[in-house]
């Protein structure tokens, strides 16, 4: 998940799509089991705490970990 989350930000440097569509495997974490999805969500918060993210990044990003049921994702 770390790899992942380091190309999108490389890549979102210079195309904000692409590195948004790569996000889908990330933004897809409650269907995963309790230990995976903690480790996916901290890549998503990653990328939020990045203070130069597309807005397109931030989209994807933001929707996936507030798709969440109420309250928080799981830290």
């Amino acid at each position: 998940y770390q790899f992942l989350t380091d190309q999108v930000l490389a890549i979102d440097q210079f195309n904000h799509q692409i590195a948004a569509r790569m996000l889908s495997p990330l933004s897809r974490w409650q269907r995963f089991d309790a230990a995976r999805q903690q480790l996916m969500c901290r890549e998503l918060e990653r990328i939020l705490a990045v203070k130069d993210i597309s807005k397109d990044v931030y989209e994807v990003v933001s929707k996936s970990l507030h798709a969440a049921s109420p309250g928080a994702p799981p830290n």
